[in-house]
């Protein structure tokens, strides 16, 4: 009797229930796990036919491109850094070298404004290297001053009014300076070398050394023949003699349309007051002046002057606007005089605004206007 060979165990297995030819592709469908089903949900019993089916949503591949600050251009984060004030600028500066050589660009240091920082020394340093152009720092207290390297500084306007600085930091800082155009050091003591060096500033326009002291009549006549580009000039109550006022009565130029030469009434006579008058035709704002053009005029403490002269100042001067007498007219004279002088403003300056940054008369009560020569600076200390 012929028997039916066995079939093999595993080929039973894996051919049970293929009717068609075994495929590779047959083969791995057949033993994946299956797929999760979907839950399906009725609204009710009564609706059972009605059933929605509640998938999970793929998650969406987000198609906007990972950047790094690494991999932003200088030129757009120097445009980020613009935009923040002074102190945040410092305090990103310590993140990371390139951070700290963007911060400092100076591209973002172009006006700066110390007033109101305690400790100025190393703020003054720093500031100076980044090629600034207006600086702003009056009333500031500055220990020492360490410059490196002999390079010029690039500022135009600067103001260190009433600064308590040692004089060998300010001939550092002077001395590096020739794009100067406006410049108050009001208040200061400066030396022959201060003024040296401001003589090859010859773009300089407006300069304040009002109260200043320490300098010869020498160096302040080279000073003024180099600079002879200067329009407003303050030099009121300096410890000048008469060799002071020779000077710059002898060397003045004729540019000039802004003069405050108060405070000199022993010194200042009245043949000095004639060579100005010839010299400087064009000028506005004179203490004591003759001249058909001034706007502006100045006798306050001039002792003097009778009062009955002071009615033909209005026939004198036929554009005048602005009359100062404080000192010299008392308040109960005040009516009179500006009944005969009806179309001029009679004491309306207690203080000279000439060739100073921030004319005292915009303080006001503790308030202070931080504005420089009629710009503000971008970075300001404090706001």
């Amino acid at each position: 009797m012929l028997t039916q060979p066995r079939k093999s165990k595993s080929r039973g297995i894996l051919s049970e229930g293929l009717d068609t030819e075994c495929t590779p592709t047959d083969f791995i469908l057949q033993f994946t796990p299956p797929r999760k089903q979907q839950r399906l949900f009725s609204k009710g019993k009564e609706n059972d036919s009605n059933q929605f089916v509640l998938s999970r949503r793929s998650r969406r591949k987000d198609s906007s491109p990972n950047i790094s600050w690494d991999q932003l251009p200088d030129e757009v984060v120097l445009r980020i850094f613009f935009c923040l004030p002074l102190q945040d600028l410092v305090r990103i500066s310590v993140v990371c070298k390139r951070w700290q050589r963007l911060a400092f660009d100076e591209s973002l240091w172009h006006s700066v404004d110390l007033e109101g920082m305690t400790h100025t020394a190393l703020a003054l340093q720093q500031v100076l290297r980044t090629g600034i152009r207006r600086l702003r720092c009056p009333r500031s207290f500055v220990e020492e001053l360490h410059l490196t390297g002999r390079g010029s500084l690039q500022v135009v306007q600067m103001d260190l009014s009433s600064s308590i600085i040692p004089t060998l930091a300010l001939e550092d800082i002077i001395c590096r300076c020739r794009l100067l155009e406006c410049l108050s050091l009001e208040g200061l003591q400066l030396s022959d070398t201060i003024i040296s060096c401001l003589a090859k500033n010859t773009r300089l326009q407006e300069l304040n050394l009002s109260g200043c002291s320490a300098f010869s009549a020498p160096v302040l006549t080279r000073m003024l023949k180099s600079c002879s580009r200067i329009q407003q000039l303050n030099l009121s109550w300096c410890t000048f003699d008469n060799n002071h006022i020779k000077s710059v009565v002898d060397n003045l130029s004729s540019s000039v349309t802004h003069l405050n030469l108060s405070g000199y009434r022993e010194s200042l006579t009245l043949n000095d007051v004639k060579v100005l008058v010839e010299k400087c035709r064009q000028i506005k704002t004179l203490d004591l002046s003759q001249l058909k053009h001034l706007l502006h005029l100045s006798l306050s403490r001039c002792y003097h002057i009778h009062l009955a002269a002071l009615t033909d100042v209005g026939i004198m001067f036929p554009v005048l606007s602005q009359l100062d007498v404080f000192g010299l007219v008392q308040d109960s004279q005040l009516p009179s005089l500006k009944r005969e002088m009806p179309h001029v403003s009679i004491n309306s300056r207690p203080f000279s605004s000439i060739a100073r940054p921030t004319p005292a008369s915009r303080f006001v009560g503790f308030t202070s206007d931080r504005t420089m020569w009629n710009k503000k600076c971008r970075l300001r200390f404090g706001l």
